[in-house]
């Protein structure tokens, strides 16, 4: 069964389908954002807040969070135990 991870404002992730937990303040990860938008696989989660955390899936969707990476990466930890 696949876990399910809290991302903020009571929306969920699959955390077997996760490739990576980024910071979004270096510039590859701004312009791998913006192509994600332009290619329509941006999935907003932040609720209109700023983005602290960005998650790369594995269909090569990218996923904005406005919870920090260490917060996700730690609610992913919790669950493995």
């Amino acid at each position: 069964m696949s876990k399910l991870i809290h991302i903020g404002f009571g929306n969920v992730i699959n955390e077997d389908k996760i490739v990576a937990v980024v910071s979004p303040d270096s510039a590859p990860i701004k312009r791998m954002i913006q192509k994600a938008k332009e290619d329509g696989t941006v999935i907003d989660a932040t609720q209109g807040r700023r983005t602290k955390s960005v998650m790369v899936m594995e269909n090569g969707s990218v996923v904005l969070s406005a919870l920090l990476p260490e917060t996700v990466s730690g609610r992913a930890e919790e669950d493995d135990i």
